[in-house]
């Protein structure tokens, strides 16, 4: 942590001043941003904000500056992305959660050339350190969200047993529900999908002393800590404890069978909660830390995506272009916008300045922002992320239809490491 700390007050003397627009001068930014629920689109494109949008709101405030702003999906934005890469026609300015592949490429401004200094000052520092590549900063924090198990507090009650704290008494949990409802709810949500399936991987596997990467930032997926965790985690599902489908079953799909009484316990972000309230659904839920492993340090997971800004060498202007980029973050991250953003969405912020009124709002977000200074995140600065991300949705879809976890993880360490 010295060391960041380190890095990010030379980063602050390092930023000079921004050069002035001119009267009249005007600038179009390429913007993609994320789907996170139904509210996106609304909130950047339709009436959201006061009768008006944040494209309409910022142009307003902005003078010079227009906004060629796309909503992608989450299934999509990768494709997109590497398209209009391929395409020389890459955004200016990209919201997703990877970052390395393209720093490495050396497509991405450093984050000094564009992020104003007072506004790279209220990101949180541990949030920052997420992004940092030989002591470069290359993206800020969109947002971030942590990870906990929710359970139907009515469905336990009625069928007389307590939260599960070990995999031990989960199971005896899930087979209680089981024989208890017949099969008409499902004990335990598990979502393998090409959506989320690298975040089960990291609730099991960061829960019985693993994970992606050893003690020295070594990719480790082959451990034996990771190979039983994944067996235990399939193990779930082949003894029927499981929704019926995790490879197709999105969290979306687990969302809706725990808030229809479906589903009795499911690990969910945050958000959930507004989830379920959006969609009327009325369940009496309770949160709580995620099963363990007998006698392993419990790990939570936490998930930030990120806000990147694209290399246009051919743009006449560099200073114009980065004041543009700075003048988006500073409008976005801006209190009286930004807080309404990260509340609609039920995100946990990543700066300070919004922390206070999120809390006045919404005293549940305290307790959110303890559970996320004890979150480990995905080691998403190895420029190979996005493949061991793949990879190990992968491996999980297979050992689902009969593969052996152990020979999976072994030949996806040697393609990783290879």
């Amino acid at each position: 942590m010295k060391k960041i700390a380190a890095l990010i007050l030379a980063m602050l003397l390092a930023f000079g001043c921004c050069a002035a627009f001119a009267e009249g001068d005007e600038i179009t930014l390429d913007v993609i941003i994320c789907q996170y629920g139904p509210n996106t689109q609304e909130w950047f494109l339709g009436s959201g904000m006061d009768g008006t949008n944040f494209v309409d709101k910022f142009e307003a405030e902005n003078p010079g500056i227009k906004l060629n702003l796309d909503v992608v999906s989450w299934n999509d934005v990768y494709t997109e992305v590497s398209t209009r890469i391929s395409n020389n026609n890459a955004p200016d300015i990209l919201n997703i959660d990877v970052f390395a592949n393209y720093a490495a490429d050396g497509l991405l401004l450093p984050v000094s050339d564009y992020c104003p200094e007072e506004l790279f000052n209220d990101f949180f520092p541990s949030f920052i350190a997420q992004s940092v590549i030989d002591d470069t900063v290359w993206a800020v924090p969109d947002l971030a969200s942590a990870r906990a198990l929710y359970v139907n507090r009515d469905i336990l009650d009625e069928v007389g047993i307590d939260i599960p704290t070990t995999w031990a008494e989960l199971e005896d949990a899930c087979q209680a529900i089981l024989d208890f409802y017949e099969g008409d709810v499902y004990p335990w949500g598990i979502d393998m999908t090409t959506d989320e399936g690298q975040a089960a991987f990291s609730y099991y596997v960061w829960n019985n002393d693993g994970g992606f990467v050893d003690a020295d930032g070594n990719v480790a997926l082959n451990s034996d800590a990771n190979v039983e965790a994944i067996e235990y985690a399939v193990g779930l599902y082949n003894k029927g404890f499981t929704n019926p489908n995790p490879a197709t079953q999105t969290r979306y799909d687990l969302q809706d069978m725990f808030g229809a009484g479906k589903l009795a316990m499911v690990i969910a972000p945050n958000q959930l909660p507004s989830y379920l309230s959006d969609k009327g659904y009325e369940v009496n839920w309770e949160t709580a830390a995620l099963p363990v492993n007998e006698g392993k340090t419990p790990g939570a997971t936490g998930v930030m995506d990120r806000i990147m800004a694209f290399k246009d060498d051919e743009y006449p202007d560099q200073a114009k272009r980065n004041e543009a980029i700075g003048k988006f973050l500073t409008f976005f991250y801006a209190p009286e916008n930004y807080v309404g953003w990260v509340s609609m969405e039920g995100f946990l912020p990543a700066v300070n300045s919004s922390v206070a009124a999120l809390v006045e709002a919404d005293p549940s977000f305290e307790a959110w922002l303890a559970v996320l200074d004890s979150c480990q995140f995905y080691p998403t600065a190895l420029d190979n992320w996005d493949a061991i991300k793949q990879g190990v949705i992968d491996v999980e879809q297979q050992a689902l239809t009969g593969g052996d976890v152990k020979t999976l993880l072994d030949d996806l360490q040697a393609k990783i490491a290879g």
